[in-house]
């Protein structure tokens, strides 16, 4: 009885068999497939960051005194040295005539010295005056020369008093508004009247994370001063405004475990503004072939990436990859695939490993890249690449 049953379970397994290679099994799924994309790029990493004036600077008097008058309008641009303010400047005036009678009085006494060591002088030679007179002459010289270089000192310090009446721009740029109108008292060195910043080039201040400093140094790729930088603002697509690495900290911040970095952008038209947000793409890599598959043709299994390969046979191959930076709508591959396989590009989903598929090729293209994380965004800095020599 059981070898009856043994050969009649056969029969039917073989009937099954039978049944799925027949005429009315499903056909074969259909997938596009292509060879990776071989391109040279260059990898950028992304950043968040802040605009920063180059040059900043309070604008104080150096004369305490009222304040007569105001030489600018609120918002302007001022040159190096322009006239902003004038500090009463009739306290300096009396003073610097004061002084100016003293250097004359000591002049005076400069002159009565001299004539009294002539005469005296004279005397000592006729033997009619003695050693001892003819030195204090000498000595009432000296001393009305030292009295003269004194109050020629005091004349000059009160005509610089007389100068600092005038508050000019100590640097070119963009003004704010006044703080102090006429007729207040200002103190020297205290009150602020304005400030002033610069507008071309301005600094792009960001930070970077602890991991990026480690992988930079070791590729010598990044910390580089003068490594090229790209920035655009909140409401731009592109990242069209070029720069360069200006600064790196020379210490990480351990509360943060990030390291504060800088570059400097050109602002000819002064269109960018000192506290302005923005994105900024650091060069992290130098020129490199890459090969570049569709972004949706990678996937997840578990904790790895594959992406699915039709072999010779006609059938689906997983090859665990180890995925790059995004060009657009491409991913990286660095390695898992070789310029010469053939990767599932479209129908991923009805393609199943070892099963034989109906492959159509296809081409792989790159389009433009999606608007990136918006400023202010807590994500990580993101990576991605661009083709080399753009």
């Amino acid at each position: 009885m059981l070898t009856v049953a043994a050969a009649a379970l056969a029969l039917v397994l073989s009937g099954c068999g039978e049944a799925k290679e027949g005429p009315g099994a499903p056909p074969a799924p259909a997938v596009t497939v292509a060879a990776p994309l071989v391109q040279d790029i260059v990898d950028w990493d992304e950043y968040v960051g802040r605009f920063e004036a180059v040059q900043n600077v309070e604008v104080r008097p150096r004369a305490t005194g009222f304040l007569s008058s105001v030489h600018f309008q609120d918002g302007q641009f001022v040159k190096r040295g322009q006239l902003l303010f004038n500090v009463d400047p009739r306290p300096a005036l009396a003073a610097l005539a004061q002084a100016r009678a003293q250097a004359a009085q000591a002049q005076a006494g400069l002159a009565n010295a001299r004539t009294e060591l002539a005469r005296s002088q004279t005397l000592a030679a006729q033997r009619a005056a003695s050693q001892e007179e003819l030195e204090s002459r000498q000595s009432a010289m000296r001393s009305a020369q030292a009295q003269v270089a004194a109050a020629g000192a005091v004349v000059r310090a009160r005509q610089l008093d007389l100068a600092f009446t005038r508050v000019t721009a100590p640097i070119s740029g963009r003004i704010s508004e006044r703080r102090v109108d006429p007729g207040n008292a200002v103190t020297a060195d205290q009150t602020v009247l304005t400030t002033i910043v610069s507008t071309n080039p301005l600094h792009f201040v960001f930070q970077g994370s602890e991991a990026l400093l480690l992988k930079y140094q070791r590729q010598d790729s990044g910390t580089r001063i003068g490594t090229p930088v790209r920035v655009k603002l909140a409401d731009e697509m592109d990242y069209s405004r070029s720069g360069t690495l200006d600064f790196v900290d020379n210490a990480i911040d351990t509360g943060a475990g990030t390291i504060r970095a800088r570059a400097i952008i050109p602002n000819p038209g002064g269109f960018l503004k000192p506290g302005m947000f923005g994105n900024l793409r650091l060069e992290a890599s130098r020129p490199y072939p890459a090969l570049l598959v569709p972004d949706t043709a990678v996937t997840a299994d578990a904790a790895r990436q594959v992406v699915y390969v039709v072999d010779k046979a006609g059938a689906v191959v997983v090859r665990p990859v180890q995925t790059g930076p995004l060009l657009g709508n491409l991913r990286v591959i660095r390695s898992g695939i070789s310029r010469d396989d053939r990767v599932v590009i479209d129908g991923t989903q009805r393609a199943r490993p070892g099963q034989k598929v109906q492959a159509k090729l296809g081409k792989i293209q790159v389009q433009p890249p999606a608007a990136s994380q918006p400023p202010g965004s807590s994500a990580p800095p993101a990576s991605s690449a661009q083709p080399a020599g753009r």
